[in-house]
């Protein structure tokens, strides 16, 4: 299995869990390292999605999570088809709060400031490329168990936040921690986090 855009290792974990030989592809040193010291018995290569540094075939599935809408798509699915075997799978997958929950919606909105979630999960159903069938999609609603403060640390390495002016950044973790400090659901220690992950499925034709 190839772990794609593997960051520091989240997924690839979850998928050694499952007992798969697991090969992780990143192109940050920094994050890969992090990668090789959480997941010490994975293969970790350095590579991105338009040059995986794996020879034909070599894998039976390929995930990704979090990453395929960074991805030149066009050139991505070429290389990913090129690594899968016939009849592999190429699996994105996106987590994000579950925002049918009035208080998530209420803290998400806030969170983002104005700016809005890039649509690139709803736009990646519609992706084709002849070495692959159609896109499948579905949906999985679960919880993580959080306190106030490792969510702010999680969103603290949101991509939105590392860019953004130090005072910038500094003033929304504010506004996100007196929100969790106010909210009845979040003000007391440890809560159910709600959260939905999208996962889109495409099979390599043989």
């Amino acid at each position: 299995m190839l772990d794609l855009g593997a960051g520091t290792g989240k997924l690839t974990l979850g998928l050694v869990a499952l007992g798969l030989d697991v090969t992780a592809v990143e192109p940050d040193p920094e994050m890969r390292a992090e990668l090789e010291r959480a997941v010490p018995s994975v293969t970790s290569r350095a590579g991105q999605a338009e040059g995986i540094p794996l020879p034909d075939e070599a894998v039976d599935a390929v995930f990704i999570g979090q990453a395929f809408h960074w991805f030149d798509v066009p050139v991505a699915m070429t290389e990913i088809g090129r690594v899968l075997r016939p009849g592999g799978v190429c699996v994105p997958m996106w987590n994000y709060e579950d925002e049918s929950v009035p208080w998530i919606a209420e803290f998400t909105t806030l969170g983002r400031d104005g700016a809005h979630r890039p649509t690139s999960i709803e736009d990646m159903r519609e992706v084709t490329h002849p070495a692959f069938e159609s896109f499948e999609s579905d949906r999985f609603r679960h919880t993580q168990r959080r306190t106030a403060e490792t969510l702010l640390e999680t969103i603290a390495t949101y991509s939105k936040v590392i860019v953004s002016a130090p005072e910038e950044s500094a003033a929304l973790l504010g506004r996100l921690r007196q929100f969790l400090s106010e909210n009845p659901a979040t003000a007391n220690g440890e809560f159910d986090l709600p959260l939905v992950t999208t996962v889109l499925r495409a099979r390599r034709r043989s």
